[in-house]
């Protein structure tokens, strides 16, 4: 498969694929198990100078784009889904400064997010504003020269670790989605506060936390673009993050599929190994045959967002909906290669499994992928 791809997009591959078997994949499970942020992860990819593929190079990155930066969270997430996702939201916190920010803003802010200095989270959900984020409470009310933040947000993966905040308010609520403005808040911000980490069933090396804001002050020159033009500046973002989500569920399915050939090869009870039977071999080509399918489906998408290519909400869509679907068949699907074993958190493979079920959650749920993917459709087929 590999010939698809240019002398850059390789070594960004073996770059990552390096840091993820060499430093990640020995402190996996106890990241896992201890709810660890990989601090020592991030480090050896700032050295590497990964923090920064999607970053434009006048601001410090490399230009790679997208592709590269689904590449690099694939290989990631062959090791750690959790981990994929820590280095992974860092471009959806900082594609809305590449897309809404002033040049001021931009060379304020993406240089240290390009260089690993600084980490940056993504605040659009809340505890009633999720998969329609359009109803946020969050409230940002204008006084002279700064804006009064109120309000909460819930599931901020790297929430905890992260620096810089793009968070979304209505600053007019009259207005609904018309009046919702991007922002950006910096840890330790007087009213600002960082509540509890979450406990989760997967990705469990990502810390989530929640964000409180109680007449937190932020200057107007925080805003990204104009007032009100933020749910925009959301939806462009998530049409651009979606693919690395989908990159992440890729890395999850082919690490898994890798771990159920090698159970499949080993005799188990003085039985034949399973890969003797025609059964599982059908069953190991059904699991390759459907994740390469949505593997060339992200590229695809990754590709066509590189290339400048317009209206690519759809197949963003399509492309998270598709890999996250797949992804969690078939680490479930490989755990049955374990028998009894698969239950168990000794072994490997259940994290993959955990770790695949928020692909199918976060960023926009399934269920509104199809909604995206429906309305395109009919939009399409109007005439």
């Amino acid at each position: 498969m590999y010939e698809m791809f240019d002398k850059t997009n390789h070594e960004y591959i073996e770059k990552a694929r390096h840091i993820a078997e060499t430093y990640l994949r020995p402190v996996a499970a106890e990241l896992d198990r201890e709810q660890t942020y990989p601090w020592e992860i991030i480090k050896r990819l700032q050295e590497a100078e990964l923090m920064g593929v999607w970053i434009p190079k006048e601001y410090g990155g490399h230009d790679a784009g997208i592709l590269n930066l689904c590449l690099v969270v694939e290989e990631l997430s062959k090791v750690c889904g959790g981990v994929g996702v820590a280095f992974a939201v860092n471009a959806l916190g900082s594609f809305p400064i590449i897309l809404g920010g002033s040049e001021e803003q931009k060379k304020k802010y993406l240089p240290e997010i390009a260089q690993g200095r600084k980490l940056i989270a993504f605040g659009l959900s809340e505890t009633d504003a999720g998969s329609d984020a359009g109803s946020l409470q969050t409230r940002a009310e204008l006084d002279g020269d700064e804006y009064i933040i109120n309000g909460a947000k819930k599931w901020n993966t790297n929430g905890g670790a992260a620096e810089l905040y793009t968070i979304y308010a209505s600053t007019r609520p009259d207005r609904g989605t018309r009046g919702i403005s991007a922002i950006i808040v910096e840890k330790g911000t007087e009213g600002f506060e960082i509540g509890r980490l979450e406990d989760k069933m997967g990705i469990r090396a990502a810390n989530v936390a929640e964000l409180y804001f109680k007449d937190c002050r932020v200057p107007v020159e925080n805003r990204l673009g104009l007032e009100g033009k933020g749910f925009g500046n959301a939806m462009m973002t998530l049409d651009r993050a979606r693919p690395g989500v989908a990159a992440q569920a890729v890395g999850l399915a082919q690490g898994a599929l890798d771990l159920a050939v090698k159970r499949a090869k080993v005799s188990q009870f003085g039985r034949e190994p399973l890969a003797h039977q025609q059964a599982a071999q059908f069953k190991l080509a059904d699991m390759a045959t459907e994740l390469e399918a949505a593997r060339q489906l992200v590229y695809t998408t990754a590709r066509a967002l590189d290339a400048g290519v317009k209206n690519v909400g759809k197949h963003s869509a399509m492309c998270k909906l598709m890999a996250t679907e797949v992804a969690m068949k078939i680490t479930t699907a490989a755990i049955d290669f374990y028998e009894e074993w698969g239950m168990l958190t000794s072994e490997p493979i259940e994290k993959f499994m955990r770790d695949a079920k928020i692909t199918q959650i976060y960023e926009g749920t399934n269920q509104v992928q199809r909604l995206v993917v429906a309305r395109w459709l009919l939009k399409e087929y109007s005439a």
